[in-house]
């Protein structure tokens, strides 16, 4: 709850679909790439938009962009003008680069030499302005502030060796991924086929899944008989809603062509040698969806080994066990069961207050929290309770729910914190304030109790 109430924002969700077998199909892409993006709804708010292909050549493209929530950017009457696709790419923004506005929103499509090409892009360029002054030289002039846009650019850009009538994809992504480490989880369309790109850290998810017949969901084949479509996503919590079945992860580095003939990889980037991979923290930590599977587990279970974890490493003399609603609720289930202690909730959250951390000040944000919440009373007088959250940002939202819990009726409120302190700001994607705001570098950490209190 404190990444949200402190404005970290969530990075942002890309989504890919590839009808298997003959075209045109009758696998109803765009319906797909619309319920795709609902599931991804968690990772942006801000933006959504759609381009589909009939995978022609030259191929036709159809595109569909709109503010706010996917619900209100497609309206039926834009599904219906992109429904003859056969493949198509979506996003959904939330903005840590560039200006909130509707010519910032993905998907970018440019023309190339060879045709024209769709890329959405979740992530954030260390060397973004370096990288901006660098196709500013060669001329290219940029019509938004986006990364997304930049790296659409630089994709445009003919590798030396390339043969004029066949444009080499592979060695355009490689010079892409020469050019900036990270950090990025890429879909190019062109054409008839979408590339899946990860950053050779793998700093960014991204996966694939399988239409199969609903028949077949919950068999546990795994080979590729039946297959109806492919589906790229952000996250696999996306593919269940849309009758897709978990295929692999992209992997760190991998280049991925999937076309109506299936999935391709045709090469991996290697790191740096020495260097390890870092893939996001806080998409276990907050970000994802607690079904979504990451390096072959499922986010909610390693959020509750971390309450186990916790309740090994902090433990405490208390009556109940209760969560700040509702990421830190698979850990405090895992403090529960490690500590012995019942699991019972304290707070009832308010879905439709709307999101504070847009208010413009300390005092502003701490009155948000205190809408945010109600006290469930019954459940904790007289009681000592362990509240636990999911991480410490600035160290001033959790004060005002502590004294929540405390006027109701609360003998004791222990905080306990499933994450490590966060000492530095992000510059890979995620709205981290600046060092400064960080409660881990204040001197008041020493003494966080008391600071919070």
């Amino acid at each position: 709850m404190e990444f949200e109430e402190s404005g970290i924002g969530e990075e942002c969700g890309v989504f890919g679909c590839v009808a298997a077998g003959e075209w045109p199909t009758q696998l109803e892409v765009a319906q797909v790439l619309t319920l795709g993006l609902v599931a991804l709804q968690h990772r942006g708010q801000e933006s959504a938009g759609i381009v589909t292909s009939n995978g022609a050549s030259p191929p036709t493209y159809t595109a569909h962009k709109g503010m706010g929530l996917v619900s209100t950017a497609f309206p039926p009457e834009a599904l219906l003008k992109l429904r003859y696709g056969n493949l198509g790419i979506c996003h959904t923004r939330y903005s840590t680069t560039g200006i909130s506005e509707l010519q910032n929103c993905q998907p970018f499509v440019v023309d190339t030499l060879h045709g024209k090409i769709a890329v959405a892009h979740n992530g954030e360029l260390v060397n973004a302005n370096a990288l901006r002054k660098k196709v500013m030289r060669h001329g290219v002039g940029l019509s938004t502030s986006s990364d997304s846009e930049l790296i659409t650019q630089l994709l445009a850009f003919t590798p030396p060796m390339e043969e004029l009538d066949a444009p080499d994809w592979v060695a355009r992504i490689k010079n892409l991924m020469t050019e900036t480490p990270t950090s990025y989880s890429l879909l190019v369309m062109f054409k008839d086929v979408i590339y899946a790109v990860r950053d050779p850290y793998g700093n960014r998810p991204l996966c694939i899944g399988r239409i199969v017949p609903i028949s077949q969901l919950h068999s546990s084949g795994a080979g590729e008989e039946g297959t109806e479509g492919w589906v790229v996503s952000s996250e696999s919590c996306s593919f269940q809603s849309i009758g897709a079945k978990y295929y692999r992860e992209v992997l760190p580095g991998e280049i991925v062509q999937i076309s109506k003939h299936g999935v391709k990889s045709l090469s991996v980037v290697p790191r740096p040698e020495g260097d390890l991979p870092a893939f996001c923290i806080f998409e276990y930590v907050y970000f994802a969806r607690p079904d979504s599977i990451f390096e072959g587990q499922m986010v909610y279970t390693v959020r509750q080994r971390c309450g186990r974890q916790l309740a090994i490493e902090a433990p405490t003399d208390a009556d109940m066990v209760s969560t700040v609603p509702e990421s830190a609720t698979p850990a405090a289930l895992g403090y529960a069961q490690q500590s012995g202690l019942p699991y019972i909730e304290v707070l009832c959250k308010n879905r439709y207050v709307g999101r504070t951390f847009i208010q413009p000040n300390t005092r502003l944000r701490q009155l948000g929290v205190a809408k945010k919440f109600g006290a469930l009373t019954d459940n904790f007088a007289g009681k000592r309770v362990v509240l636990i959250d999911d991480s410490i940002v600035r160290g001033n939202t959790i004060s005002p729910i502590i004294k929540l819990l405390k006027e109701a009726g609360a003998t004791e409120v222990h905080i306990r914190v499933a994450s490590p302190p966060i000492r530095f700001p992000c510059y890979m994607g995620i709205n981290i304030p600046t060092k400064e705001e960080l409660i881990a570098n204040k001197p008041e950490f020493q003494d966080i109790a008391g600071y919070i209190g």
